[in-house]
């Protein structure tokens, strides 16, 4: 239960929702996956890399009427469909399929991420990957798990003992990314770009990665999984300073024992 403002909230059903919900919209962009040949995909405004198919539309929009029938108080925020009701004590924040690149072209690194604000803060989260049969999922204060393995960060001390997380797009890419992987290499660190901000941010919750940095993440990519790494001992940067949940941040989560060491390694950027 959360009661901060003197409301009770059901954060049990919300909770229990957002795993069902989750699945659901896995197993319905699995069907499209394995069709996807036959989707019809369209590139968002003049980037070539940023895409969106039928499936994503349809995804988000299945969500949303869910969410729409169990709590219709609640407010949404959906990479596809915009937002209602922001003001709203609880908001979720929604990306029917992280990763969509690499869904449209056969890869498995996609997945649905389901996460909910209460009161602004990142509170519970679903990331359901259905290619590997993963549920990672979280609550504030009950920790966090993969299926029903609870997850723990890596305690990496120094980023040449695992590997990192990255991702740019354009704008930030030159300016930012390729000075940081110099630095990252040169410090004998090693670098995955994956596809999916949410999985790769799931990953370091598991400890699969030490840490995932990306130059400017959208709050539907990390909202859920914000709380699987706090939940998992983790540290993340200040994502919503300056209206990030609408217009995105530079993005940090990592392992303790390498957070302040990757966070030196990118620079003032990171909270600019």
């Amino acid at each position: 239960m959360a009661s901060s403002t003197g409301t009770t909230l059901d954060i049990e059903a919300r909770y229990a929702w957002a795993k069902s919900v989750a699945q659901q919209a896995a197993q319905m962009g699995m069907e499209f996956y394995q069709q996807r040949n036959d989707l019809t995909v369209e590139h968002k405004g003049d980037d070539r890399q940023d895409v969106v198919s039928i499936a994503d539309k349809q995804i988000e929009a299945f969500i949303r009427a869910q969410l729409s029938e169990h709590f219709p108080e609640d407010g949404f925020l959906g990479e596809e469909s915009g937002s209602a009701d922001l003001n709203a004590r609880c908001v979720w924040v929604i990306d029917p399929i992280d990763g969509t690149a690499c869904f449209v072209n056969g890869l498995h690194n996609w997945c649905v991420s389901v996460g909910l604000l209460v009161d602004g803060e990142p509170y519970l989260g679903a990331i359901a990957d259905p290619n590997h049969r993963e549920l990672f999922h979280g609550c504030k204060g009950s920790g966090a798990f993969v299926n029903d393995t609870p997850l723990a960060v890596s305690q990496a001390r120094h980023v040449r003992e695992g590997l990192t997380g990255t991702g740019t797009f354009h704008p930030r890419g030159k300016e930012h990314f390729i000075p940081f992987l110099q630095k990252l290499l040169e410090a004998g660190g090693m670098f995955i770009r994956n596809g999916s901000g949410a999985l790769m941010t799931a990953y370091v919750a598991a400890g699969r990665l030490i840490g995932y940095y990306e130059t400017q993440l959208k709050s539907w990519d990390c909202v859920a999984g914000l709380v699987l790494v706090t939940e998992a001992g983790g540290r993340v940067n200040d994502f919503f300073r300056n209206d990030g949940l609408l217009d995105g941040n530079p993005y940090l989560v990592a392992g303790p024992g390498v957070y302040d060491q990757l966070a030196e390694l990118i620079g003032p950027s990171l909270d600019g």
